[in-house]
Order: C-alpha cells, then structure tokens, then sequence
C-alpha cells in the first residue's frame, strides 16, 4: 500500500482530492484500507446532492488504476447495488455521523 497522496490516482482531480481529505481520506493506503464502497457512503453523507454513482465508479475505477468507462459491467452492477443500499439508508436516517 502507498502512502502517496489520493491525487496521484488516475482520475482523482482536486475536487475529489479535497472532499475525499474532509472525510479523513488523503492517502492511496487509506482509500485501499476503506475501499470504494465506504468512501463513497463517507462523501454521500458529507454531500448528498453533489455525490452520484459516477463518484463510486471514479473511486473503484482509481483503485484499479482504470478509467471509470472501463470498470467491467458485472463490477458496475455491484457497484448500483451498493450505492442503491447507501441512498435508501441515506433517505431513511440509517446513516449518521457515529458510523464514520
């Protein structure tokens, strides 16, 4: 795992970078050690009309050192079923601050 910082991933631009450091993010290691899913429920909590999937296809897509339009079609599908689970918890109240 690299200590180097999130932007030197493929497709984490500065915006990315900085939401992904609010929300406790700023290395390759960490964002392996959580994974996509859970930066992506972090940054969904954080700002829940700004974040889509696209956000979690990006991350995914980062760690594997890809573009997002090539993640393979059944990890995409993961990917909605995942991010599905994380907005309707969303909409619920099922995702509060203590879970971070």
């Amino acid at each position: 795992m690299s200590d180097a910082a999130i932007d030197t991933l493929p497709g984490i631009g500065p915006v990315t970078q900085s939401r992904l450091e609010e929300v406790g993010i700023r290395t390759i290691k960490d964002l392996r050690s959580i994974g996509s899913v859970e930066a992506y429920r972090r940054l969904k909590f954080m700002l829940p009309r700004q974040v889509s999937l696209n956000a979690l296809y990006a991350l995914e897509a980062a760690l594997r050192g890809c573009r997002w339009l090539d993640l393979p079609p059944d990890v995409k599908a993961a990917l909605q079923q995942q991010a599905k689970a994380i907005d309707e918890a969303f909409r619920r109240g099922g995702i509060t601050r203590c879970a971070l």
